[in-house]
């Protein structure tokens, strides 16, 4: 007569058991690394964003320009993403601009904000700057002006 063995049924369950916990551990820990990652892009964007609302905050008696400024397509320079940002002048005297430029991915959200100045832009032509992201953005984005101010 051959004999079968019945496996143990709580040793079974108690390696299964184990099993789930560990894989639950596993998840826990990637999602909480996955967390910690876009925390740290949340700090990274916050800190560009208060540097950014600083400089802007340092011009006196600059005039809004906005609409005198424009972003070309954003595009990759290394690990960077840029965009060629073009200042006319339509005033009768050379003049200077600081521009706020947001990089947003495809869904709206931004990523990274920059200062760039374009200075002695002369009367009635353009001159252009490049804006550069402050780290690497990867996938589709784009550039444009959040703030231009002439001065």
């Amino acid at each position: 007569m051959t004999r079968h063995r019945i496996p143990d049924r709580p040793r079974a369950r108690a390696r299964t058991a184990g099993a789930a916990v560990a894989l639950l551990a596993a998840l826990a820990l990637t999602a909480t690394g996955c967390e910690e990652a876009q925390q740290k892009a949340g700090d990274i964007l916050s800190s560009a964003t208060a540097e950014a609302a600083e400089q802007m905050n340092r011009i006196k008696d600059g005039v809004d320009a906005k609409d005198e400024v424009k972003a070309g397509p954003a595009g990759q320079d290394g690990d960077r993403t840029v965009a060629e940002i073009t200042a006319t002048n339509p005033k009768d005297k050379t003049a200077d601009y600081t521009v706020r430029v947001d990089f947003r991915d495809a869904g709206g959200n931004l990523l990274d904000t920059v200062v760039l100045n374009i200075d002695d832009v002369p009367p009635g032509q353009s001159r252009t700057g490049r804006a550069r992201s402050n780290r690497s953005l990867g996938g589709d984005t784009t550039a444009g002006v959040a703030q231009a101010l002439r001065h």
